[in-house]
C-alpha cells in the first residue's frame, strides 16, 4: 500500500501494523516513492546471509610470506633505525 508522507506521519502506528501483517508499506513524497516501511522480520530476511563490514575486513586478501615478513620487520624497526 502507498501512503502519502502526511498520512504516514499521522497514522504511523497503522503503517507499522500493516507492514507487520501485510508486507512493506511505501511512503510517497509529492507522489514519488520516498521510503519503505518494513517489518523487522522482512528486514532481517533481507539482511540474512549478507556479510557485515567486519566480515568483509576479516576476509580481506591473504598475506603471502614475503608481505607478512616485511610488515613484521617494519614493526620492529624504529624511525631512527631506518636508513635514508
Amino acid at each position: 500500500m502507498e501512503w502519502p508522507l502526511q498520512d504516514a506521519e499521522n497514522q504511523f502506528s497503522k503503517v507499522v501494523q500493516k507492514a507487520r501483517l501485510e508486507g512493506p508499506q511505501i511512503v510517497t513524497l509529492r507522489g514519488e516513492r520516498a521510503a519503505v516501511v518494513l517489518s523487522a522480520a522482512d528486514y532481517d530476511a533481507l539482511r540474512s546471509g549478507r556479510p557485515t563490514l567486519v566480515d568483509d575486513l576479516l576476509a580481506g586478501p591473504s598475506w603471502d610470506d614475503d608481505l607478512a615478513e616485511a610488515v613484521t620487520l617494519r614493526a620492529k624497526t624504529t624511525s631512527r633505525d631506518a636508513a635514508f
